[in-house]
């Protein structure tokens, strides 16, 4: 639930904005266009991690459509079927989550970077990026990407040792609920994530959760400091994106600061100069954090921290907000 408030001199008190929860269907939205804005901006579900979009619409040998294809950057192919609303997958033939598997399986089939090429990732790049002014075809550019993308991220050697599937839908039956949980619970890597379109008067808004695998408890307790344990410093490592922090906290501590100098690991010609906790400034260009990384790489989405090296620490932003994170800890 969303509260309008307004805030004066240190009182809340409620703003009676009209606001209101929709359906995608109720916006005259069709399943294609949702499709299309996660095809564009996989970043807005995935801030959290590194992927490159690799298909779309892809047809197996049993005329079956996938709506989305990429891979992590563990090498992983990640299937993504997407669904307008509940309604939608309760009038389908095949539930939605068993429609997933099977196409995932058929992924599990793809043995070689230069396979998933020519079966997938060239017939994206004819339909969605323009080759005329490049000197490669469609297939040279397909493998350039995805191999520089595999190198970049070490994963030349785990490619495609397992499959991912994703579910995205404004909302999700108790039925795929239930057999998604015990598809997880038999370790099956599988996601439910809802994005409810939200009207707060003239204004839209899409609201993303992560509904499934849901945090365990375990995942909120701080840690009982202690001076003799390292495992501490490993378990801090798998710290989940939603419990670091974020741009702005960074340059509240002066990690980050303006006109420091950043750049892309491993890229000396991406230096950018920082403008503030969302935007940088890259051949005179300014841009967003994410836009400025996905440009110099040449990827659907990036995982910013994890790439961004301030050049005066030569350490990337996770790796400074971590250490800061245990300096408070030992504090404390």
């Amino acid at each position: 639930m969303l509260i309008g408030i307004n805030i004066e001199n240190n009182t809340i008190k409620i703003n009676e904005k009209d606001i209101s929860e929709k359906s995608f269907k109720e916006l005259s939205l069709k399943e294609k266009d949702l499709e299309e804005f996660l095809r564009v901006n996989i970043d807005t579900v995935f801030d959290n991690e590194t992927l490159l979009v690799i298909g779309h619409q892809v047809v197996d040998n049993q005329n079956g459509r996938s709506d989305l294809i990429a891979i992590d950057s563990d090498g992983n192919l990640v299937l993504i079927e997407i669904k307008r609303d509940k309604e939608d997958s309760s009038t389908r033939k095949e539930p939605l989550e068993l429609q997933a598997i099977r196409y995932a399986a058929s992924l599990a089939m793809i043995k070689t970077p230069d396979e998933l090429v020519d079966k997938i990732y060239q017939h994206y790049i004819e339909k969605f990026e323009s080759t005329s002014q490049s000197e490669l075809t469609s297939n040279e550019r397909a493998k350039r990407n995805l191999v520089s993308f595999l190198k970049s991220n070490n994963a030349l050697n785990t490619f495609n040792k397992k499959q991912r599937i994703v579910l995205i839908a404004s909302s999700f039956d108790e039925y795929t609920l239930s057999a998604v949980s015990w598809l997880i619970s038999n370790k099956v890597d599988i996601s439910c994530h809802s994005l409810e379109p939200i009207q707060i008067e003239n204004d839209y808004f899409i609201e993303v959760t992560k509904i499934l695998p849901p945090l365990k408890l375990e995942d909120y307790y701080t840690n009982i400091k202690s001076k003799n344990s390292k495992s501490e410093n490993k378990s801090k490592s798998n710290t989940t994106r939603t419990t670091l922090p974020n741009m702005a906290k960074l340059f509240e501590w002066n990690i980050l600061k303006k006109d420091d100098e950043i750049k892309i690991k491993g890229n000396d010609n991406s230096i950018a100069i920082v403008i503030d906790s969302k935007k940088v400034l890259f051949n005179n260009i300014e841009m967003k954090f994410n836009e400025w990384g996905q440009s110099i790489m040449n990827w659907s989405s990036i995982n910013i921290y994890a790439w961004t090296v301030l050049i005066t620490e030569d350490k990337t932003l996770d790796e400074l907000r971590r250490e800061k994170m245990d300096a408070l800890e030992n504090e404390s």
